[in-house]
């Protein structure tokens, strides 16, 4: 049966080809998408996100002399990866979901959900409005990591909570 159906002569005659177009609908699809909108939008998020996740980690680690010490803030900054990935999945079912809408604009989880909603025509100022947010979000917490290292610098042996972490943000000169 393979053998005729994928024979040039019966092919040429009209005869339906196997695997319902398969090749062409991937073409087709591959085709439509916007490869250099898709990279450069994957290059922002990417960064930013990066950005944002280091400055995070860089006041962690400005807050506590020991490794162990910083075990107690790692959960409160996993969890917005954590729903980002399960989140994921249902945006890339319903891209222009509320859900995804929304978590696409929060600056922890956007770098994740827009990048899954990115191929599916997100509306400019959706996508505008989730990279003014990022970037205000990596400059804040990048402030805030300054002010935090420049208090808990001088803190030896003390092991700092999150209350503490905010009096040292608020800290004048």
């Amino acid at each position: 049966i393979i053998g005729d159906a994928l024979d040039p002569a019966k092919i040429a005659a009209g005869s339906p080809v196997p695997a319902d177009n398969f090749v062409f609908d991937l073409q087709r699809t591959l085709e439509s998408i916007n490869f250099p909108y898709l990279i450069g939008i994957f290059i922002f998020f990417f960064l930013m996100g990066y950005l944002l996740y280091a400055a995070i980690f860089a006041a962690i680690g400005a807050a506590v002399d020991k490794e162990s010490d910083s075990q107690q803030f790692m959960l409160p900054v996993s969890i917005p990866l954590i729903a980002a990935l399960i989140v994921l999945i249902r945006a890339l079912d319903e891209p222009s979901g509320s859900l995804a809408t929304w978590f696409s604009l929060f600056p922890l989880t956007s770098p994740v959900i827009m990048m899954a909603r990115a191929p599916f025509n997100v509306p400019w100022y959706e996508m505008l409005g989730s990279m003014l947010l990022l970037t205000a979000a990596f400059l804040a917490v990048t402030w805030a990591a300054g002010r935090i290292y420049r208090t808990g610098i001088l803190m030896y042996g003390k092991k700092p909570s999150f209350r503490e972490l905010f009096k040292w943000i608020g800290y004048s000169k």
